[in-house]
């Protein structure tokens, strides 16, 4: 028993020691986001300043000179990573569900077809996809932003590899009592998926939020510029000042920071139980 305790105890140590290294860069933009500019250039304070609320309603309301609005930006933000989250789980959970579900000819093959998709970097498919979505006229738009970053080939294997651990029976027994595909699916399916459904969202939101590479080759128009994006104007904006904003820099990354961080929070329950039904 000593011994076991001595491990957990082990563990709990390197867990929090981990967790204030990760919280170190968090708190530094705090402190910076809480003093002035000319208190940064003087010497950087290691305490909380007492203009935190200040320098974010500023950076909130009044926004950087020559940049788009703060609000706007964090508004397309918002709605890019809904889109892709939910369109993902609109795309993927049907195609894994008749993968698993349907018997017909090929479907193995349509799957590994979908799984190769995951040997193609990023990268590679972004020139293509950029050609297409410029031909169809979606450039400088939400749909031009979200459409083309939908299709996931990681969240159909995921809901895949789920459903295969559903007993046949389940399915036989609505079959029998007459519950035709898409009742199966809503009725029975999802409601045993939402941890996984949950914790896909999370994973789907921050990967939306964080897009940087995309959003900055179809968007010239700062109608639609999103917050991760609009941090290398402000970054820009803030150092030509005869003293550089720092300050509105870090609360401004503080503001992007909290949807995801919100997001993960509210469905941290949910997220836990989802990936370890993913591990298990």
């Amino acid at each position: 028993m000593r011994a076991r305790r001595r491990r957990e105890a082990g563990r709990h140590v390197l867990l929090i020691g981990l967790a204030l290294i990760f919280l170190v860069p968090i708190y530094v933009a705090v402190v910076a986001a809480s003093h002035s500019a000319g208190d940064l250039l003087a010497a950087f304070p290691y305490a909380p300043g007492g203009l935190l609320l200040r320098n974010l309603g500023r950076v909130l309301i009044a926004g950087f000179p020559n940049a788009a609005p703060v609000d706007r930006m964090l508004a397309n933000s918002l709605v890019m990573a809904l889109g892709i989250s939910l369109g993902k789980l609109l795309i993927s959970v049907p195609a894994a569900f008749a993968v698993v579900f349907f018997n017909f000819r090929g479907r193995m093959l349509v799957f590994w077809l979908i799984f190769i998709t995951l040997l193609l970097p990023v990268e590679v498919r972004f020139f293509p996809t950029y050609q297409i979505t410029a031909q169809l006229g979606l450039l400088n738009s939400y749909g031009g932003l979200i459409l083309p970053l939908m299709a996931s080939a990681t969240a159909t294997f995921l809901f895949r590899q789920y459903f295969l651990t559903l007993p046949k029976e389940l399915a036989d027994a609505a079959r029998i009592d007459g519950v035709r595909p898409l009742q199966f699916l809503l009725r029975i399916v999802l409601p045993l998926s939402r941890p996984n459904l949950a914790a896909l969202f999370v994973i789907e939101f921050v990967y939306g939020w964080n897009q940087y590479l995309w959003p900055l080759l179809t968007t010239t128009d700062t109608h639609y510029q999103t917050v991760v994006m609009g941090m290398q104007g402000m970054i820009s904006i803030a150092s030509s000042f005869g003293v550089p904003q720092w300050n509105l820099v870090m609360a401004a990354a503080i503001l992007a920071l909290l949807p995801p961080v919100l997001v993960v929070v509210a469905m941290q329950r949910w997220f836990v139980r989802g990936i370890a039904a993913g591990i298990n």
